[in-house]
């Protein structure tokens, strides 16, 4: 199958050859993704659109490096993700990438500010806490740096989610859902600040979702569906 490729004269992020992923069960092996081929343009803006269970959130995991293929390749910015061990790759991402989850994934017994330190926390920057401060501040927390998860709303928890996700200047963001928890109005605040602080830092946006006119925003469209890619038109 020829690579869906973006009409772009930028650098390619991120490329996938055959990938697929197979998990064993009692009947034999379950196929979940078949033969992805995918290329996504640095500083694009990517849709993954399809119902649940198409297989959405298992391609993020595989192009983010969170797992590995039964077959086929992952290139992350001229990396071969599949060659590498598990802490191989979490260096990777921590490098190069940033996340944004429909369930927030903040730590509970850190406060705002302390949760978006984590990632920059771990390369050992001495930093941390005034990139933190001035990314919340960046979202609208500068009155909620020392509030606990559970002392925020949940349009505010995902505020603190992008923060978190944006201070390491990742080279590709992806967002799993990122609106799937917040009511229209919020949901659209996110949105909106999600494509500005990416236009702003020129970081790639893979973004999963069900919502075709949140698709319609960004550069391109691929369905999944069965397993299966396909481009969008």
């Amino acid at each position: 199958m020829e690579a869906m490729n973006i009409k772009n004269e930028n650098p390619v992020i991120l490329q996938t050859s055959a990938l697929s992923k197979s998990y064993p069960t009692e009947h034999g092996d379950l196929t979940v993704l078949q033969c992805v081929d995918l290329t996504i343009a640095a500083g694009s803006k990517l849709a993954i659109v399809g119902p649940s269970g198409s297989g959405k959130t298992t391609l993020l995991g595989l192009l983010a490096g969170l797992d590995v293929p039964s077959t086929g390749s992952v290139m992350l910015d001229g990396i071969a993700l599949q060659q590498l061990g598990e802490d191989e790759r979490a260096r990777v991402r921590n490098e190069k990438v940033g996340f944004v989850f429909q369930n927030y994934q903040l730590l509970p017994t850190l406060t705002a500010v302390e949760n978006v330190m984590v990632p920059l926390e771990l390369r050992g920057n001495h930093h941390a806490h005034t990139a933190a401060r001035e990314l919340l501040q960046r979202v609208g927390l500068a009155e909620r740096l020392d509030h606990y998860p559970v002392q925020l709303s949940g349009g505010e928890q995902q505020r603190v989610a992008l923060a978190r996700a944006f201070i390491n200047h990742p080279k590709i963001l992806f967002a799993d859902e990122p609106t799937g928890n917040l009511d229209d109005v919020t949901s659209a605040r996110i949105v909106d600040l999600l494509f500005e602080m990416n236009r702003e830092w020129g970081t790639t946006l893979v973004l999963v979702t069900h919502d075709r006119d949140m698709a319609a925003r960004l550069d391109r469209s691929v369905q999944i569906r069965g397993g299966e890619l396909s481009e969008s038109t």
